[in-house]
């Protein structure tokens, strides 16, 4: 693991708060905002705040870690679109589906969580990429 590995997951780290934060915390704000009994309210939600960036710099280290390890010697572009789609096969489209089977979200809901993530997961596949071509 060498500067470039750590560089890639400071910024994946990034990139996961920031599209976080903007999908989940401003677009679907609204929608989450009319199912008070599914989240916590945002004083609660401070108590817990700590778990978010953690989560992410899991998840930034793993994107990271599994992408230095299979790609290819292929345009990055390419690469990177493909690998952002493996991350949302992988764990957006999953985990919002369980949610859904689980919890009385609408489905309107659901759909517009997995579109934006699935934007957010390609372009952090594409930096990924660019990153370690």
């Amino acid at each position: 693991m060498n500067k470039r590995f750590w560089v890639s997951v400071a910024v994946m780290f990034v990139m996961f708060m920031g599209i976080g934060f903007f999908v989940h915390g401003f677009l679907l704000q609204a929608d989450y905002k009319q199912l008070p009994n599914l989240f916590r309210s945002a004083q609660d939600q401070m108590n817990f705040v700590v778990f978010m960036p953690v989560a992410d710099l899991f998840a930034a280290f793993a994107v990271v870690w599994i992408y230095v390890r299979i790609k290819d010697d292929k345009p990055f572009l390419t690469q990177g679109i493909c690998y952002g789609l493996a991350i949302t096969a992988i764990m957006t489209i999953p985990k919002f589906l369980i949610y859904y089977a689980v919890q009385p979200i609408p489905g309107i809901t659901v759909a517009k969580q997995i579109a934006f993530d699935v934007m957010g997961d390609v372009l952090k596949g594409i930096a990924v990429a660019r990153l370690n071509r």
